[in-house]
């Protein structure tokens, strides 16, 4: 998430009042960034917090479907194991807070190519860090993917690829409006969290921006697996796809990717544009010059 810049301005009390700038808006194309070893230390750390994500959820998915499986466990035992919808939906939002917790001050702690695609519409990352960020958040979710794979035993494989495609009975285009509205929520939350204006506003108020965002997967989790298996993370669809190859995965998904996309563009925009009112500040700033 992008840093901000906030300023103390005047004093008095505990409280002393804040004033915020917006950082600049970033170059769409910024040569000189490829030479600075920040972007690729921020590269390399969206990589491995993409791996582990992957890692910790995709072993809990499979690890609740194992002990719940009647093939395997007496029907008795596979009708109370396993961690549950809720366990899962712990396991991601949980991750998530850690991972942005120790990944937010070098890379912003995406792990999400949505939320990267939406902040580069809001102008907080350049095109040549989204990209870079993508692709290596794509090759951390297969990696992530492949440990849980060769770490399992032989007649657990195929299981990970059930999170990355919907239940048949649903639709493919409402499964993608789904998933565009749970990653509205998350990336919105995203925006929301790590505004700098907030962060002046409620300055004597601590908050830890990657707890809401942690529980905002949590809750779009919580509410969306049972019926289209979330997927508001496309490198995750597209790690269990590659890894475990399977055709209706592959078949489905554009699914993944689009609908995420959407509701990361529709976030970007909502926040930017009408909360912070950027197209009445830029309409009044083109008056003014007029």
């Amino acid at each position: 998430m992008a840093k901000d810049e906030v300023m103390e301005t005047g004093g008095g009390g505990d409280f002393a009042a804040k004033d915020y700038t917006d950082p600049p808006p970033a170059p769409l194309i910024d040569a000189a960034e490829l030479a600075s070893w920040s972007l690729y230390r921020a590269v390399i750390a969206e990589f491995i917090a993409t791996l582990l994500f992957l890692y910790i959820t995709v072993a809990t998915v499979i690890g609740y479907k194992h002990q719940t499986d009647p093939a395997v466990n007496s029907a008795a035992d596979a009708a109370c194991g396993g961690v549950g919808v809720l366990g899962i939906a712990w396991a991601f939002g949980g991750m998530i807070f850690v991972l942005v917790y120790c990944t937010a001050g070098i890379s912003g702690g995406h792990i999400n190519p949505a939320v990267t695609f939406g902040l580069f519409l809001a102008r907080k990352v350049s095109l040549v860090r989204a990209l870079l960020y993508m692709i290596a958040q794509c090759l951390g979710a297969m990696c992530g993917v492949g440990l849980v794979k060769a770490f399992r035993a032989p007649t657990s494989s195929g299981t990970a690829a059930a999170p990355t495609r919907s239940p048949p009975a649903t639709p493919r285009a409402p499964a993608s409006l789904r998933r565009s509205s749970g990653t509205f929520v998350l990336v919105y939350t995203v925006f929301s969290a790590t505004d700098p204006k907030r962060s002046a506003r409620d300055s004597h108020v601590p908050v830890l921006a990657p707890l809401p965002i942690g529980f905002a997967v949590f809750m779009v989790h919580l509410a969306t697996i049972p019926i289209t298996g979330t997927g508001i993370n496309p490198a995750r669809s597209l790690g269990a796809a590659v890894i475990y190859n399977k055709d209706k995965a592959w078949d489905d998904q554009w699914i993944f990717w689009v609908g995420p996309m959407i509701g990361a563009a529709i976030a970007a925009f909502y926040h930017q544009y009408i909360l912070r009112a950027g197209a009445i500040k830029a309409l009044g700033s083109f008056r003014s010059n007029a």
